[in-house]
């Protein structure tokens, strides 16, 4: 079933932010260039994935008085309510597109008013049932020709869509109807409805080729070591046709197929590309970033460095020919996938421009290379690091660490990490962490056993440091500003059961050998509910790329109402510890923005506050209401003369919905 509706009221003319180019001068590409002229037309604002706009209505002096202009409810998009609303719109010719809902429609309203223009959504029954990955998605993608207007989008059950961006109605002649079959031409055989496949990313559009990733189930206890494959495709972005695709785990006879030892290439699965991709127009590069094969925590079933897992792939957008390749983390056991879209920039080193390409993890670092060659801008160190003893694995003995620029995020746990607000909450600490092994990044996952050690301890956690939403860019100064998670995950093994998952190990904890139910669960790592490790919780990172230094770094949120009304801190003064969640970040001329994730008590009630710091310094400068906490990276563009800033919200209990910020008139 489709449904296509259209409001047929007329567009309101984008004035202010239109751009005519000067005698002699080409057109602005809404695509390449971006937000330059108020816009937003990609998913990261550009195909460089910078984050940033130029304007400058909204700064330091006006922000705390921004107001709603209008607000897009989503609970009547699909079945059930949508509580993990993570889109970012993009903003094109007055228009706002966007994906929302548990179908994942896709939306256009008024970029003024927020009015509805059209929707449009697929029913796809079992195949949406049985995806990997649901809900409303990230985005999706605009294309022109200058004439010809199109939106394209995954859906939740790995299909896409090619719309009239006018209209909303799908395109005859792209595909079959307006739609590609992502579950075939995929060089494997994935059942149509339950195959392990699906895609939460928006679609990379760049000249008449679009990219496509793909993402599966989470693969901490995998049902087996074999399983889908996630290879990247081109598309032409008029027919739908396939151009070609990239293999992630190469096939015999292409590069890489030897570092899958014992044959593990041929059963093998994973190694998407679930985050976004970013695009260098001019070279006719795409950049991207690889997730790790079956089994996030245990890989004796895959021997080898097994190429191109944790890497960042550099292949021709025409061709999908590898350029080069960076391996990040060799034969990965702690679930460090390539989370994010690669940033580039053009630095000045040492008075010599670099063309870049900086690529965010969740291990903490910056990954910074020259985008052209692949090589590193400063150097990458390979260090010997500690080898585990779980059964039939097979251990990197080496992994690279980056030298700059230092990492944003706290690396690895010792003692030193633990809470210490009071004594005794300290020696709570303490006698939690004998439990476990703890070491520096690198110290792998232990086999859990009841008697001690139930697993390791890592720090950043499992959804990292870094996770979807990435970091941001000033090409004006090359400064990168990123928000990262400071909290811990424990890594135990356990057998598989030959049952549940055919892998030797998968990961889980030993249970109370007095519990005859026999049930095992995750232990906790809080202390009295609060977190084991000292705060700030959520922070904001800004890294000078063309030094390579730490410029500053502050605690983004403010303190969670467990913590503040705790009764075991009682009397005590906690500062500022900022708060976790999935925040992406945004940057305009003067600002850094960011809103607070998880719900917090405030003068208004239940909610979040959306903040902005100075970007040079890291002061805040303003703060506004938000009735629930960012779900979705905030945006910016410029419409009949006003700045407004968008963002996603939600929460458990508060369906999603799209906020937009605009100055009083």
């Amino acid at each position: 079933m489709r449904r296509d509706w259209m409001k047929l009221a007329p567009l309101a003319l984008f004035v202010a932010a239109a751009v005519l180019p000067l005698a002699g001068q080409a057109p602005v590409d809404p695509i390449v260039d971006g937000t330059k002229n108020g816009e937003w037309p990609t998913y990261g604002g550009d195909l460089a994935s910078r984050r940033y706009s130029p304007l400058a209505q909204v700064d330091a002096t006006n922000f705390g008085k921004l107001e709603i202009a209008w607000r897009f409810k989503t609970e009547n998009l699909g079945p059930r309510p949508e509580f993990q609303f993570q889109s970012t719109p993009l903003m094109v010719k007055g228009r706002l597109y966007f994906t929302a809902g548990s179908r994942r429609a896709a939306v256009a309203v008024d970029a003024a008013t927020g009015e509805l223009k059209w929707m449009h959504a697929l029913e796809e029954g079992p195949r949406a049932a049985a995806s990997p990955r649901q809900l409303s998605g990230r985005g999706l993608s605009y294309w022109t020709d200058g004439t010809e207007e199109r939106i394209l989008y995954v859906t939740v059950g790995y299909q896409l869509v090619a719309l009239d961006a006018k209209t909303g109605h799908r395109i005859p002649s792209f595909g079959t109807d307006g739609i590609v079959d992502l579950k075939k031409e995929m060089d494997q055989d994935i059942d149509p409805v339950k195959g392990d496949i699906g895609l939460h990313s928006a679609p990379v559009v760049v000249k008449n080729t679009i990219i496509v990733g793909a993402a599966h189930t989470e693969g901490g206890a995998p049902r087996s070591r074999t399983n889908q494959k996630g290879y990247v495709r081109g598309y032409d972005v008029r027919t739908g046709k396939r151009i070609w695709i990239f293999k992630t785990i190469p096939s015999p006879g292409e590069f890489g197929n030897e570092t899958w030892e014992k044959d593990s290439w041929s059963y093998s699965g994973n190694t998407g590309v679930w985050a976004q991709m970013s695009v260098d127009a001019e070279l006719g590069l795409a950049y991207m970033p690889v997730e790790l094969p079956t089994g996030d925590y245990y890989g004796g079933h895959r021997p080898g460095n097994s190429l191109f897992s944790e890497s960042l792939v550099a292949v021709d957008i025409a061709t999908g020919q590898r350029k080069w390749h960076y391996q990040l983390t060799h034969h990965g056991i702690w679930d460090h996938d390539i989370p994010c879209a690669p940033i580039l920039a053009d630095l000045n080193v040492n008075g010599k421009i670099v063309k870049a390409v900086a690529q965010a993890t969740k291990q903490g670092w910056v990954y910074v290379f020259d985008r052209v060659t692949g090589q590193p801008v400063w150097p990458i160190e390979e260090r010997k690091v500690e080898q585990g003893e779980a059964p039939g694995e097979q251990y990197s003995p080496t992994q690279p660490f980056v030298t700059k620029p230092p990492p944003f995020e706290r690396q690895g746990v010792s003692e030193d990490d633990l809470i210490d607000f009071t004594p005794a909450l300290r020696a709570e600490a303490l006698k939690l962490v004998s439990r476990f092994k703890i070491g520096p990044l690198f110290t792998p996952p232990v086999v859990s056993t009841w008697d001690g050690p139930l697993g390791t301890l890592m720090l950043p956690n499992v959804t990292g440091g870094a996770n979807w939403q990435g970091g941001s860019l000033d090409p004006e100064t090359n400064m990168f500003y990123i928000f990262s998670n400071t909290n811990v995950s424990a890594l135990g093994l356990i057998p598989g059961d030959g049952v549940k998952s055919d892998m030797l190990f998968v990961r889980g904890f030993a249970s109370d050998p007095a519990d005859k139910s026999g049930r095992a669960s995750f232990p906790s790592t809080t202390i009295q509910g609060l977190p084991l490790i000292k705060p700030p919780y959520g922070r904001i990172t800004a890294l000078d790329l063309n030094k390579g230094d730490l410029a500053w770094q502050i605690a983004h949120g403010d303190t969670p109402d467990n913590i503040r009304n705790h009764p075991a801190l009682k009397g005590l003064t906690i500062p500022r510890t900022g708060r976790q969640g999935r925040i992406g970040v945004l940057t305009t001329k003067t600002l850094v923005i960011a809103g607070e994730g998880g719900m917090v008590t405030t003068d208004k009630g239940p909610g979040a506050m959306l903040r902005a710091y100075n970007k040079a310094t890291g002061e805040e400068v303003g703060a506004v209401y938000m009735p629930a906490p960012q779900t979705g990276s905030p945006m910016t563009y410029m419409m009949n003369g006003q700045q407004y800033i968008t963002v996603s919200v939600a929460a458990p209990g508060v369906a999603g919905e799209l906020i937009a910020y605009r100055l009083a008139k």
